[in-house]
């Protein structure tokens, strides 16, 4: 029915169309095989994947078949498809795929005339899933699950098309600009844009309506089986004044041997063997303050592990790894959680509370009654200019901030401890000795004296998450 379809469709659009190419007795194999046959292992037909869809070779085209001694165990996997010229030529291919499908919608809703919706089109990948699913469940024996946290994904490559998006780049140039860790400016939301602002004209001076054949096949060019990642967040304490919590280097030079991070994902890492880790967490500290109290929250994401099922008494014993491997951290209430829990981390970031410790210096002698006041402040309103500690790598920006209560406590003449409960956000040290009158008001100015800060403790991270374990 399918077929008639299309085959109507195309006499509607092309009058002059030759549609004898549709006349098909029997569709293609689909079965992907890895180097057998029903018939055994000598009739390999190279051709036979994903429907006669050709593997890449140097010229780009269907592999002819070739009597190959195919390695029992890998199956030609490390043999054909561990050589630097087909890593290379891997990295070199741009998400063909999604740009077509997106031309193709952009032809559908714009061109011809079809009231369809953007929800009425069928993604590729989609079409491709309801087809190959039902095969796989079959040859394998179990149902495909899209929730679970193995996954099998097929990538296909289709040079002829690779150029194709490319003139958009000359029509609007504001949407394609260079990006870290991107190889190519013509991403996915870079192209989506471009369709979106481009006007008709000037797409259809590239493009025919309907759109022309290709002259070749997609090539199936490689099949991934990753495990989907695996989420573990708990609370840290920080014991240092030379700990980063993240790895410090600049210029590429490290300037801390480790950081929380490491000490923390390392272990994760080598028991959940995975490929690559994410680490985040509510706030941070600078290198040379500490975090004591209850802890502040992180979570890890661990990339592809090789393993994910943990019990309650492993997941307590790798707390425990950590904490005996260094003195500078502690970690506890460590748990597996799913990647929605991460968002209770940040949700309300701003509007929770920090409570702090601040060992104060004054230039001027001070006695308790010059102090005393500052326990009666309340709501103490904050206009902060981004500190010129951080300007480098912080917008600059005015933020308002509040400091809900403070308790001092009076050492010398020259030394009190002050501790506050702030909005979340507050930058403490500035708030102590004004950043040359970028935050105002602050303890100087409060004082009517120059004030500096010796030490800060970070006493509690008042966000409740995640959920307090027992022991």
């Amino acid at each position: 029915d399918l077929m008639k379809d299309l085959k109507q469709f195309l006499k509607g659009n092309q009058e002059k169309e030759d549609t004898t190419c549709f006349d098909v007795a029997d569709p293609p194999c689909k079965r992907f095989r890895l180097g057998y046959t029903e018939e055994g292992p000598g009739d390999l037909n190279q051709n036979e994947v994903l429907g006669q869809i050709p593997l890449v070779n140097d010229d780009n085209a269907a592999m002819e078949n070739l009597a190959v001694e195919v390695c029992s165990v890998c199956l030609g996997i490390l043999q054909e498809f561990c050589e630097i010229d087909f890593v290379k030529k891997w990295c070199a291919l741009s998400e063909w795929a999604i740009l077509k499908e997106k031309v193709h919608d952009y032809l559908k809703t714009k061109k011809l005339g079809l009231s369809l919706a953007k929800e009425d089109i069928v993604q590729l990948k989609e079409a491709y899933k309801w087809i190959i699913h039902p095969q796989l469940s079959e040859e394998l024996g179990f149902p495909a699950d899209g929730k679970s946290l193995f996954e099998v994904s097929v990538v296909f490559a289709h040079p002829e098309t690779d150029e194709e998006c490319h003139f958009l780049a000359t029509v609007c140039p504001d949407c394609f600009k260079p990006a870290k860790n991107k190889q190519s400016v013509f991403t996915r939301m870079a192209v989506v844009k471009a369709l979106e602002k481009i006007k008709e004209q000037d797409f259809l001076k590239h493009f025919p309506c309907p759109p022309s054949s290709p002259k070749n096949l997609c090539v199936a060019l490689e099949i991934q089986c990753n495990n989907g990642a695996v989420f573990v967040a708990g609370r840290y304490n920080k014991y240092s004044r030379n700990l980063p919590q993240t790895p410090w280097i600049i210029d590429g030079e490290r300037k801390m041997e480790s950081s929380v991070e490491e000490l923390i994902s390392e272990h994760l890492m080598a028991q959940f063997k995975a490929d690559s880790f994410n680490f985040s967490s509510s706030g941070r500290e600078d290198v040379d303050v500490r975090t004591l109290g209850n802890g502040r929250p992180f979570a890890v994401e661990l990339v592809n592990p090789h393993r994910i099922h943990f019990t309650a008494e492993e997941i307590k014993g790798l707390q425990q790894t950590i904490n005996n491997s260094s003195d500078k951290i502690q970690v506890r209430d460590l748990q597996l959680v799913t990647r929605e829990a991460i968002g209770r981390m940040k949700e309300g970031e701003e509007e929770k509370t920090k409570t702090y410790s601040a060992l104060i210096w004054t230039d001027k002698t001070i006695q308790k009654e010059h102090i005393a006041f500052l326990d009666n402040i309340k709501e103490l309103k904050l206009d902060q200019k981004t500190p010129l500690r951080v300007l480098h790598r912080r917008p600059l920006a005015l933020r308002c901030r509040i400091i809900h209560t403070m308790k001092s406590e009076y050492i010398d003449e020259h030394h009190f401890r002050l501790r506050l409960k702030t909005q979340a956000g507050t930058y403490v040290k500035e708030f102590v000795h004004g950043d040359f009158g970028r935050t105002k008001p602050n303890i100087g100015s409060l004082l009517d004296r120059t004030t500096d800060i010796l030490e800060l403790d970070v006493e509690s991270v008042d966000i409740d998450w995640p959920p307090a374990l027992e022991n």
